[in-house]
């Protein structure tokens, strides 16, 4: 592949080296630092002049530093007369900001922020060219830009994950935790012939939630809860247990996104799971340490091969950013 560069951020190296192994390229050489008032340094270590530039940067860790990381990275090829910068972004950071809070006050919801509008501006002004990421929380979000975007999806690797590891399949039911994830768990449940069910959750506050009521019969299933990401894991949580009291013979829990913050590893080392699957755009080496339950599902080759697919010209929606109806 002539012509291409590819860097790593310092927030998921292990991804970094998976999908330059999978291209059979070296990481470009980047030196990142920061001075003794925390202000990020980033030195570019290469001629990036002409060159199609993919920055791989996940919205993990230190969040922000993370992310100032990869504005500078990008600003620094672009003026570096790269051709063309792509960020590559696992996990979009601040995608759960997507939209003016409602809660509360007419006062507060009108002084809310859209952060997930601000973080797609800052990426286009640094000089971003084009965004590949992966299970967006909105999909909105791929609106806040006027530059192109790729949403790949991670349900090609569920679907084979499911089909490989969970021998009584063929009865299980996939649920979805919230409304918001119906259309997600329906086409799995269409590619595997299954049926399908949901929660509806009502929430006193963020992380919190009130009360859950099931929509759906699980009695002598395996249930598989499915969600884009899991923060503090309350919801998953509760609903593996609501999905055991209504008769569910295992529950199994597929994420996306394992953010796994606050009380997180405890409340799964506590609950009804026989696992908690998670993909690999966030590190999940230490967290698997402290969580045997805890599995992952390599995502590098799908991202692999959208970087291979955008260099060459082709077509990178076609393959992963479609999920039929």
């Amino acid at each position: 592949m002539p012509n291409i560069v590819l860097f790593s951020g310092s927030s998921h190296h292990d991804l970094s080296q998976r999908v330059a192994d999978r291209l059979g390229l070296e990481l470009g050489k980047v030196v990142t630092k920061k001075f003794s008032n925390q202000e990020t340094s980033v030195e570019i270590g290469e001629s990036v002049r002409g060159e199609d530039v993919y920055i791989i940067q996940s919205g993990c860790g230190e969040i922000n530093d993370n992310l100032m990381e990869l504005l500078i990275m990008i600003n620094a090829c672009k003026i570096a007369s790269s051709s063309r910068v792509t960020a590559v972004i696992p996990c979009f950071p601040y995608a759960r900001q997507d939209k003016k809070d409602k809660k509360g006050s007419v006062e507060r919801w009108s002084r809310a922020p859209i952060s997930a509008k601000l973080v797609a501006n800052m990426l286009s002004v640094a000089g971003a060219d084009h965004i590949i990421t992966m299970d967006l929380h909105a999909s909105q979000i791929q609106g806040f830009f006027d530059i192109p975007v790729d949403n790949l999806y991670a349900e090609p690797a569920v679907l084979q994950w499911i089909k490989e590891n969970i021998l009584e399949w063929k009865n299980c039911i996939i649920v979805s935790p919230d409304a918001g994830g119906a259309k997600r768990v329906t086409s799995i449940a269409d590619r595997l012939n299954v049926e399908f069910a949901l929660i509806h959750k009502e929430r006193k506050k963020a992380n919190e939630v009130d009360r859950m009521v099931l929509v759906g019969d699980v009695k002598d299933r395996v249930a598989i809860l499915v969600d884009d990401m899991a923060d503090t894991c309350g919801t998953i949580c509760h609903a593996a247990d609501k999905l055991v009291s209504a008769g569910a013979t295992k529950v199994y829990a597929i994420l996306t996104h394992g953010i796994f913050s606050g009380p997180a590893i405890s409340r799964i080392n506590n609950a009804s799971f026989e696992a908690v699957v998670v993909t690999n755009t966030i590190p999940q080496e230490e967290k698997m340490k402290h969580c045997p339950k805890i599995q992952f599902i390599d995502i590098s080759m799908i991202l692999a091969e959208a970087i291979r697919r955008t260099h060459n010209g082709e077509s990178v929606s076609y393959l992963f950013s479609h999920v039929p109806l």
